[in-house]
């Protein structure tokens, strides 16, 4: 089943979902089509791109398509000129006989050439996709309009779904499936004692300030350590708060890091510390990758109740989670942890959870045998 894989920028190193369903959907007989090409190609993909410089022609129409898209679609962002005719000849001689849309906008790129070429178009929701974007009358429209044109949709959690759903975006053929991670690789190793991680971009819904000021309230003074894996428009403000608040040298900022280098970290942290929020432009997570491999891992999760977080993490049982913005009862949670003599169950727990709800090759057959049934039921 030749998949074309459609993505806004490629190749980004920390989209690791995206990443493994190119390299292993349907045993890596995929494409890609991007927005975006870095000169970057790990897996010797064919590849098109799509923003490729236009012809004067299409310089010409760009505005004309841009209107009648909005106004037909509810989407400016389809294919056209020279630019759609080449896509369409590019995905006829890959022979593609699937189109799978990594996040929603990019479906709306797609859905339309895909239903004109008589090519099946399903699409996988991560979160902005079906946070933020819904902020957008024009948005909530376009995905409504494009729900006839899909065969299929996936999600990495429930909530997202739901959010959809309550802007009046549905399909009856949609699916929960976690991004997952590799159980074989991400494995508990011996835990450094007092260890605390937390990965991510340093961004406003990762709420990184608060992680570290709950952290100094709880472990000042105390053998406990945090290393913060990741870069952004936060790194600097929290480095400063971190000397500030007189914890600097319980505080590792090692800015972005190759994902290998990332596992090596979650194998011996004992704790792994996440306080997701919701952002004041409404962006959400849909079910984070780091908590799933921080599960995998033995890692006890200290998080929050926002978007499909509970949906990996039982309170009491594999991690502790508080509501967003408790700030108090998050550093409590990390006094809880530093305090407990034995974290040996909740670290099976958690080992557990992952092997048994995110194991990324389950996951990876079950987005490619729910496309199969869905394009040939006899099967």
């Amino acid at each position: 089943m030749r998949t074309a894989i459609v993505t806004s920028d490629y190749f980004i190193m920390g989209e690791t979902f995206i990443n493994r369903h190119i390299e292993h959907l349907f045993g890596g007989d995929t494409v890609v089509v991007c927005g975006r090409h870095n000169g970057q190609d790990p897996y010797g993909k064919p590849l098109f791109t799509r923003r490729a410089p236009l012809s004067l022609g299409d310089k010409l129409l760009a505005p004309f398509a841009a209107v009648a898209g909005a106004a037909c679609h509810g989407t400016s962002r389809l294919p056209f000129g020279a630019n759609r005719r080449q896509l369409i000849n590019w995905l006829r001689t890959q022979k593609v006989d699937v189109i799978l849309a990594e996040f929603g906008t990019q479906a709306l790129v797609m859905a339309k050439l895909g239903n004109d070429m008589g090519i099946p178009v399903f699409t996988y929701w991560r979160g902005t996709d079906a946070s933020r974007a819904l902020g957008s009358a024009q948005r909530v429209r376009s995905y409504k309009l494009m729900m006839p044109r899909l065969a299929g949709m996936f999600s990495v959690s429930q909530f997202l779904l739901d959010n959809l759903a309550k802007h009046g975006v549905s399909h009856p053929n949609a699916h929960v499936v976690p991004s997952g991670v590799n159980v074989r690789l991400f494995t508990p190793l011996e835990k450094r004692p007092g260890s605390f991680l937390a990965v991510g971009r340093m961004v406003e819904k990762k709420a990184p300030q608060v992680t570290l000021r709950a952290f100094a309230k709880a472990a000042q003074g105390r053998d406990a350590h945090l290393t913060f894996i990741g870069d952004g428009p936060l790194l600097e403000t929290c480095k400063t708060m971190a000397a500030d608040l007189g914890i600097a040298d319980q505080i590792t900022f090692t800015g972005a890091l190759p994902h290998d280098e990332v596992r090596k970290h979650l194998q011996v942290t004992e704790t792994f510390l996440q306080h997701s929020i919701t952002a004041k432009d409404g962006n959400t997570e849909g079910l984070p990758t780091a908590i799933q491999e921080a599960l995998a891992c033995g890692c006890i999760t200290i998080s929050t109740y926002h978007a499909g977080i509970p949906e990996a993490v039982e309170d009491g049982v594999n991690g502790l989670l508080v509501p967003e913005w408790d700030e108090d009862r998050f550093s409590n949670r990390i006094t809880q942890v530093l305090d407990m003599p034995d974290r040996s169950a909740m670290t099976l727990a958690a080992r557990k959870t992952a092997e048994a709800k995110f194991d990324n090759a389950i996951l990876l057959e079950k987005v490619e045998n729910t496309i199969l049934k869905t394009l040939c039921p006899a099967r």
